[in-house]
C-alpha cells in the first residue's frame, strides 16, 4: 500500500528581499605549527609577563622595581671596588641570593598567581586544552617561565658583579669560578622557589590568596628553620642544625652551596652541611622540585577547573 508522501513547497512573500551571498569562508590550509609551538609561544607570553611586557604600565612597576631593588646593591659594591681598587667583591657571589632572599620571595610571591591564578580565576584553562596542548605542556610552560624569569632576577645582580670584578682587574679565573659557581646555584634557587610559587598560586584563583600563602610559606619557613638552628647551636647541638636546615627553601639552598659550590654559610657558627649532609641537600631541592611538577600535573589534570 503505497503511501503519499507530503510535497513541500517554497513560498516566496510579497515584498521578500531575502538574498545568499557568498562571502568567502573556506577552510584554512596553512601549515599546521602544533604542541611545540603553542608551547613556546605560552612559555614566552608566559616569561613577558612575568616582568610586565606587554600589559599595562602598572603591571610593570613591581616587577621592574624588584629587578632594580636586586641589581641596585650590586652596582654599589661593583663602584666601590673600583674606586678602592679592591682586591676581593665584599660579598661573593654565592651568598647575594640568600642575603636578598626577601626580595626574591617578594617577586615570586607577586608573579607566581599572574602566572597561574588568573587562568583559574576567569576559567581560561579550559580553552588552552582544547587547542593542540597538553597537561603537561601547560605545565611546563608556565614551569619554566616562572623560572627562567627568577634566573633573570638573581643571575643579573651576579654579572653586575662579576663584569665590575673584571673592571677592577680581580684574577680573572677565580672570578668565572666563583660567577660560575653562583649561576649553579641561582639556577637552583630558581626552580625550587618556580616550583613552590607556582603549586601554592594553582590552588587558589584568588590572587591576593595566593600572594600572602606564598609569602607565609617562604618567610615563615625560615624564619621558623633559622630560630630552631639558633636555639641548637645555643645549646650546643650544633649537629642538628645542618639537619634542621633541610625545612626551609632558602636554608635548602644555602646548603647546597656552601657544601658543592665553595659558599659560605649563612648557619649559626657559620657551620655548613658536610658531604655526606649536603648530597642530601641536594637530593631534598631535586625531590622537592620534582614533586612540585608532579602536584601541578596533577592538578591541572582536572580540565574543568
Amino acid at each position: 500500500m503505497a503511501v503519499e508522501q507530503p510535497a513541500y513547497t517554497a513560498t516566496t512573500h510579497a515584498g521578500d528581499q531575502t538574498r545568499i551571498h557568498d562571502i568567502g569562508y573556506r577552510g584554512y590550509d596553512g601549515p599546521r605549527l602544533g604542541r611545540a609551538y603553542a608551547r613556546r609561544s605560552l612559555y614566552s607570553q608566559s616569561l613577558r609577563g612575568a616582568y610586565g611586557l606587554g600589559r599595562s604600565v602598572k603591571s610593570k612597576v613591581l616587577p621592574m622595581l624588584l629587578f632594580a631593588v636586586m641589581c641596585v646593591p650590586a652596582a654599589i659594591m661593583v663602584a666601590v671596588a673600583v674606586a678602592t681598587k679592591a682586591h676581593e667583591l665584599p660579598v661573593s657571589y654565592t651568598r647575594y641570593a640568600i642575603i636578598m632572599q626577601a626580595v626574591i620571595s617578594l617577586y615570586v610571591a607577586s608573579q607566581a598567581p599572574q602566572a597561574v591564578s588568573r587562568d583559574l580565576r576567569f576559567k581560561t584553562v579550559p580553552l588552552y586544552f582544547s587547542r593542540p596542548i597538553e597537561t603537561a605542556d601547560y605545565v611546563r610552560a608556565k614551569f619554566a617561565a616562572l623560572a627562567s624569569a627568577l634566573f633573570v632576577l638573581t643571575g643579573a645582580p651576579l654579572l653586575v658583579m662579576y663584569a665590575g670584578a673584571l673592571l677592577s682587574k680581580m684574577g680573572f679565573a677565580h672570578q668565572t669560578k666563583e660567577f660560575a659557581q653562583g649561576l649553579v646555584a641561582v639556577a637552583l634557587l630558581s626552580l625550587l622557589f618556580a616550583g613552590i610559587g607556582l603549586v601554592i598560586a594553582a590552588f587558589t584563583p584568588r590572587r591576593g590568596f595566593g600572594i600572602a600563602a606564598v609569602i607565609a610559606v617562604l618567610t615563615i619557613s625560615y624564619g621558623a628553620v633559622s630560630t630552631l638552628q639558633a636555639i641548637a647551636d645555643t645549646q650546643g647541638n650544633s649537629s642538628a642544625v645542618p639537619w634542621i636546615g633541610l625545612f626551609s627553601p632558602v636554608t635548602l639552598i644555602d646548603g647546597v652551596q656552601s657544601a658543592f659550590l665553595g659558599g659560605s654559610s649563612a648557619f649559626p657558627g657559620g657551620t655548613g652541611p658536610s658531604g655526606g649532609e649536603g648530597a642530601v641537600y641536594v637530593l631534598f631541592v631535586l625531590g622537592l622540585t620534582a614533586a612540585c611538577y608532579g602536584l601541578l600535573i596533577r592538578r591541572y589534570r582536572k580540565v574543568g577547573l
